[in-house]
């Protein structure tokens, strides 16, 4: 079971959870508020987690330099952890809060915890209850932290991997971070820091509208 399980892309992976999370999502909220979720169980059942459903930290990143703004990017973990650093432009949301907030149905939504499992949760819980444009960030702030903040590149690698960390590298100052140049004894590493919980300067966003959903 545990080598089937290793075998299976991140897409199926999350799919799974998701799917068993879902189960969980049922008791979420007031069984008499008319907002708790109505979950079929085919439709359970037959839900996952594609590869069109996730975002790259990579493709987020390049979204939040040109200053898009055709989506809502939020950050599903507590208050606190969300003060202490949170991904430029996100709003904290936390999970029981979901169906409650001012998320429109027919927004671009995409959710990201600490790593895939509560983002994968969330997109459950808003997919089953009529969210179409639900996505995960690949990785969450894991993959936000190791690759977009502190990207490494060891001393004998190929040219061509060279020059895509002299790319990401100019990406991760963007958003305040140090990307991480390692020797063969490995204590050469500068020092970590968290950047602040803030859009960089150069972001130019301009404020963003909420469309009015369709009767």
């Amino acid at each position: 079971m545990k080598k089937f399980f290793s075998q299976l892309s991140i897409a199926k992976k999350l799919g799974m959870f998701a799917l068993g999370f879902g189960v969980a999502a049922l008791f979420i909220g007031n069984p008499q508020d008319s907002t708790s979720i109505k979950v079929n169980v085919k439709e359970l059942a037959l839900s996952t987690v594609k590869d069109k459903d996730l975002v790259s930290v990579y493709d987020l990143a390049d979204w939040i330099i040109k200053g898009s703004t055709d989506f809502t990017l939020v950050d599903l973990r507590d208050r606190k952890s969300f003060s202490e650093y949170n991904i430029p432009s996100s709003i904290n949301i936390q999970m029981q809060a979901l169906l409650n907030s001012n998320l429109l149905r027919n927004q671009k939504i995409i959710l990201y915890g600490e790593n895939d499992l509560s983002a994968a949760q969330a997109w459950f819980i808003l997919k089953s209850s009529g969210y179409k444009g639900v996505y995960i960030l690949s990785g969450g702030l894991k993959a936000w932290k190791d690759k977009i903040l502190f990207p490494k590149l060891a001393v004998n690698t190929s040219l061509k991997d060279s020059a895509r960390f002299n790319k990401i590298k100019e990406v991760s100052k963007f958003f305040g971070g140090t990307p991480q140049t390692s020797s063969t004894e490995g204590n050469n590493l500068p020092e970590i820091k968290m950047p602040k919980p803030e859009i960089p300067a150069m972001t130019n966003m301009p404020a963003k509208k909420k469309k009015r959903e369709g009767c």
